[in-house]
């Protein structure tokens, strides 16, 4: 991989641990790295949670800021 992305091999190799660490890959000893059953659900949980601790306030805050209220948001996007 390393290789083929012209990327530093220790720069890979900490990633797949990284994919290991949070459950996301699996070794097989002798045959490789495996995408771990549930993978894709801990990713899009993972992501849910950053937005709304992270993500989301700054958003509302922004709209408050420009009087933007929600309520109009969801009514143009239903339109």
């Amino acid at each position: 991989m390393a290789a083929e992305q012209q990327a530093n091999p220790l720069t890979v190799a900490k990633a797949y641990q990284g994919f290991q660490d949070e459950g996301l890959v699996t070794v097989r000893r002798g045959v490789g790295l495996f995408v771990a059953p549930g993978a894709r659900a801990r990713l899009r949980d993972g992501e849910r949670k950053r937005f709304i601790e992270q993500e989301w306030p700054a958003i509302r805050e922004r709209m408050a800021r420009l009087g933007i209220d929600p309520a109009d948001l969801a009514e143009r996007q239903s339109a």
